[in-house]
């Protein structure tokens, strides 16, 4: 959903958005199943998991298995897809609302993913790896990381998880490998705030490029998914080069409150390709690679170093109010979260996307700011003293958990989801939990976890082999935005700003999650279980009750003397490898026909006499562009450019699907819609052929 910018207002597509579905489980017990959803979307959602739920009832009783417990929606978390489909006001508000046309989009995408995902149950086999990617992530809050104790600290080498682990999937049958599934913490900012263009960022990137080089081998299968899922994601960043200031100095952003001069504006982060003019796309293609690459080494040693998976599959889910959650903390006092407030350095932002005015990070107890936007907050909603007490040292910004005009702004009831396959352990975090705070928190399932694990009846069974292996997804089923630690919150930079529910908030998904860690561990004929997990108190769903001022496509005319899909600016006769062919078109709407499963641009070869396709617009080289010439008229032109591949740009078209020489065309597909009838008709368009030399 873009930077919370409305100025950044989606005008095509680099690459298009995917859900990618995981159903792991036994055949002959549908209960025991469990469904994993990668969404390249920003977070999970309450409302979205609600629709997916609804949709599988929907299905029919042969999906009857999957439901609340079982079924987890995390998203890729990035920051280059549509907007308005959350189901809270406060991320509604910059995307002018909710469009029912995104959320079904989303919806429809994950329940087709599962649908196919359960045709193709299938006997198999797992296993799980570990592998270093050292060159993908950097802690863009390392002052708020280094406010967590120094013996802490010193046990783990680096102030982000270097860590991706890998769950391989294997079919019975024919032995081929049939997709994976990972877990890696790096924020989806790549792409950066001036981009228009939507794409799964640099996890979509590490998807395409692992998908498109395992179909291209017959020893797996042509089927073959790679799920990229976030881990504790909360202050990593790619840009890997460090934060500098924009203002021409070269200098480093400062330390303490990521700031140029006092302001936040001018500090960004850089990714490794930060001198190129493309908001941010050469970076983000050079971080999905490094992933990639990790990922794909991690994927051949597994051949013989993989640690199988057996045992059962479990699942649960219930909702805890975070409102006032009382709780005993880890030194033994009673401890209470709070109604969801975000602080004054929320509004700085970060160095991947910074915020305006005089807001700045690292702002505790009474906020450097403008006295100004006190009065807004007031006028909004004044929190109470108690509510400032609960939340203190975060100076209170916006009082989001206690605003229910028109409705709630944020979620106060907060998913509590873990998932059991075998030996590994996933907590499925609603907010993005930092470096630290997901550390603490696999940590606290882990060794809570261990003493219920029951060793496997093999003589081969070593007790490394039965200890849990842990991993955390998110952000999932809602978004809860931030968990920090307790050290990182009292520091009150972005992230200690945005975890919701006061200093306690780390300790109370800990405290929620361990308490119910039996329920995953209950023997067959257990003759003392764990009474009934409590569902707990049901979230507001507000999909028919949001407003939405995204205006409806009203009609679309070619300009005079012109009609739909005509060429206005051809291809050149030839171009070569690095080259970037375009064309324009007289165009509409894109909006009309989102074109799912399809495409709205085309790359045509022509091969003994017939014209076949070999790019389109879900390719990273291929990009789609629109524009609205004229409101009052109805006109648009489109604009296609296709990065030529050879060298780098080889590997980003299309994942190395190498482009040889010969004849060439742009096809375009586009929809307009009546002025009159209001009716909905395709058309296309033809470049000029061009060469390749």
């Amino acid at each position: 959903m873009g930077y919370a910018d409305p100025n950044q207002v989606g005008s095509g597509l680099r690459q298009r958005l995917y859900s990618r579905a995981f159903i792991v489980g036994r055949i002959d017990k549908p209960e025991e199943r469990i469904v994993y959803l990668v969404l390249d979307t920003q977070s999970g959602d309450t409302a979205v998991r609600h629709g997916i739920l609804e949709g599988l009832t929907e299905l029919g009783p042969e999906y009857g298995c999957y439901g609340r417990s079982n079924v987890a929606v995390t998203g890729t978390h990035s920051h280059s897809g549509p907007g308005a489909w959350l189901n809270y006001l406060l991320p509604q508000i910059t995307s002018k609302g909710f469009d029912r046309q995104s959320y079904r989009a989303i919806v429809d995408g994950a329940l087709r993913s599962i649908r196919r995902a359960h045709e193709s149950l299938a006997p198999g086999y797992l296993s799980v790896g570990e592998t270093q990617i050292r060159d993908a992530n950097v802690n863009r809050s390392p002052y708020a990381y280094l406010a967590n104790p120094e013996e802490e600290r010193a046990r783990y080498k680096n102030d982000v998880d270097k860590t991706m682990t890998m769950l391989k999937f294997q079919a019975a049958e024919d032995g081929k490998d049939i997709g994976v599934l990972t877990w890696f913490p790096v924020h989806g900012t790549s792409m950066l705030g001036n981009n228009t263009l939507i794409s799964g960022d640099n996890k979509g990137v590490a998807a395409m490029l692992f998908e498109e080089d395992m179909q291209s081998s017959g020893e797996r299968s042509d089927e073959f998914v790679a799920g990229l899922s976030q881990a504790n994601v909360g202050d990593t960043s790619p840009n890997v080069l460090g934060a500098y200031c924009e203002d021409g100095s070269g200098e480093k952003c400062n330390f303490q409150d990521s700031t140029c001069g006092g302001r936040s504006e001018l500090c960004h982060g850089r990714g490794p390709m930060f001198r190129r003019n493309d908001q941010g796309a050469s970076s983000c293609f050079e971080i999905g690679r490094r992933q990639y690459a990790g990922a794909k080494t991690l994927y051949q040693s597994m051949a013989t170093n993989g640690r199988a998976l057996t045992g059962p599959v479990k699942s649960l889910h219930t909702y805890r109010d975070f409102s006032n959650l009382t709780f005993q903390h880890p030194n033994g006092s009673i401890v209470t979260t709070c109604p969801a407030a975000l602080g004054y350095s929320f509004a700085a932002g970060t160095t991947d996307g910074p915020g305006a005015f005089d807001f700045r990070q690292n702002n505790t107890g009474s906020p450097n700011a403008n006295p100004v936007w006190s009065v807004v907050r007031n006028f909004l909603h004044e929190p109470s003293e108690a509510q400032k007490a609960c939340h203190y040292p975060k100076p209170i910004l916006l009082d989001v958990g206690e605003i229910e005009r028109p409705y709630l702004w944020t979620p106060n009831i907060v998913d509590i989801q873990l998932l059991r396959i075998g030996q590994l352990l996933i907590i499925v975090s609603p907010g993005e939990a930092t470096t630290m705070a997901g550390r603490r928190w696999k940590e606290a399932i882990s060794s809570s976890a261990s003493p219920l694990v029951s060793p496997r009846p093999s003589s081969s069974s070593s007790k490394e082999e039965d200890n849990p292996i842990v991993v955390l997804g998110g952000p999932a089923n809602s978004y809860t935005h931030y968990i920090a630690t307790e050290e990182e919150y009292s520091i009150q930079r972005y992230e200690g700003a945005s975890t919701l529910y006061g200093p306690h908030t780390l300790n109370a998904y800990i405290n929620a999650s361990v308490s119910l860690l039996p329920y995953l561990f209950q023997p067959p004929g257990d003759k003392d279980p764990p009474p009934d997990l409590d569902p707990g108190p049901q979230p507001p769903i507000h999909t028919n009750v949001s407003y939405n001022f995204n205006q409806p496509v009203r009609f679309d005319r070619p300009p005079f003397f012109k009609h739909f899909g005509q060429v206005l600016h051809d291809v050149q006769p030839s171009y070569k490898v690095g080259d970037t062919a375009s064309v324009t078109f007289v165009g509409a709407n894109p909006r009309n026909n989102l074109r799912l499963e399809g495409t709205y641009v085309a790359i045509e070869h022509l091969r003994h006499g017939t014209w076949e396709r070999v790019r389109d617009d879900g390719d990273w080289d291929l990009v789609f562009r629109w524009r609205r010439t004229s409101t009052v008229l109805g006109t648009s032109e489109v604009d296609v450019e296709w990065e030529i591949g050879g060298g780098e740009h080889g590997v980003i078209g299309g994942g190395g699907r190498g482009v040889g020489k010969g004849l060439y065309r742009v096809r375009y597909f586009g929809d307009k819609k009546d002025w009159g009838s209001g009716e909905v008709e395709g058309f296309e368009g033809v470049s000029g052929v061009f060469g390749v030399e």
